[in-house]
């Protein structure tokens, strides 16, 4: 959930995406590619267009702004590199024809921005619940990601970020703004009540190699391909130290209760989890779930579907703060006037 460009209106997108067009044309010319086409993929925290070759292949250019700084980049295409050598497959990035896995260029506007080049990872998202096999594959997937990356020592030019206690604490600041889009003031106090939980916990948590690591942070299902069942990860772009416990809440928030199971007994038959994780687990599961509606909070795009999930999420809360169990059983909507 990193701050990246203004799109909360019809009339930013457009300007945004005039700024990049030109920037996108530049930067090719900085690779060693036969290009024929360049089409416009996704525009969320990095504007992203898909390059497509005389020798069919596809490449995936990203473009930043300043949200990120360039060590933070850097680090993140190094950690592929190393998680790729470790025997994953995982995104590869590509150097200019300089070396640079990460280049500097100015758009039309004056403002500098950073590009990067990746190799496309072919793969389907799932339009449907995964399978039983698929779900456990995730896990699979998760475990073999924390025990490769827990191998990778970053060098002095590396810079991730930290998953924390002071992101969440900035975040609820965000959701401070925006709250009364979506949450009443009963709701907001619920809010504020989880949030004190969460942060009490994460206080109180001991990090330890075996479970606080390099994580890939946003390993939902948009960001998770498939080739037939195998579950294969895109988009490391959160990339950062924080609990293994926070990456695995922020991939079952989007399963349903048993595929959460399927997705654990998956991860434990790689990496074992400490014996008493459930609770833990329950803090970042609700601290991710805050996340995700801080991210979102600020575009009134998102209103109605923010609306629309609270039934659900101040179950979850309510459960959360009377110390009852909700990851694995099925909750029913309330009503927070």
């Amino acid at each position: 959930m990193n701050q990246g460009w203004q799109i909360d209106t019809d009339e930013q997108r457009r300007d945004v995406l005039t700024s990049v067009r030109n920037v996108a044309l530049a930067a090719v010319q900085h690779y060693d590619l036969a290009w024929q086409r360049i089409e416009l993929n996704k525009l969320s925290d990095t504007i992203t267009f898909i390059i497509e070759t005389e020798r069919n292949e596809r490449f995936l250019l990203r473009i930043h702004n300043k949200s990120r700084a360039k060590a933070e980049i850097r680090a993140e295409m190094m950690l592929l590199q190393a998680l790729g050598s470790c025997g994953l497959i995982v995104p590869e990035g590509q150097v200019s024809r300089s070396g640079e896995y990460v280049l500097e260029l100015v758009s039309d506007q004056g403002e500098t921005l950073y590009v990067t080049l990746m190799k496309w990872l072919e793969g389907d998202l799932l339009s449907e619940a995964p399978t039983e096999r698929q779900a456990s594959n995730m896990g699979q997937l998760m475990a073999r990601l924390h025990n490769a990356a827990a191998e990778f020592t970053p060098d002095g030019d590396h810079a991730f970020p930290t998953w924390g206690v002071d992101s969440f604490r900035k975040n609820m600041a965000k959701l401070e703004q925006y709250y009364p889009c979506f949450l009443s003031e009963k709701g907001w106090g619920m809010y504020q009540s989880a949030a004190a939980k969460i942060i009490a916990d994460l206080e109180a948590m001991k990090k330890q190699p075996y479970n606080f690591g390099l994580i890939h942070a946003d390993l939902h299902m948009e960001n998770v391909i498939f080739k037939g069942e195998e579950a294969f990860p895109i988009d490391f772009a959160r990339c950062g130290y924080g609990y293994y416990l926070y990456d695995i809440a922020g991939t079952i928030l989007g399963l349903g209760g048993e595929h959460r199971r399927l997705f654990l007994e998956g991860y434990k038959s790689i990496r074992k989890l400490e014996e008493d994780y459930e609770r833990p687990l329950a803090s970042m599961f609700v601290m991710f779930m805050i996340e995700n509606y801080c991210h979102h909070c600020s575009d009134p795009r998102e209103t109605a579907g923010l609306n629309a999930e609270q039934p659900y999420a101040q179950a979850i809360i309510q459960s959360y703060l009377q110390e009852r169990p909700f990851l694995f059983q099925p909750l029913e909507p309330i009503a927070v006037e």
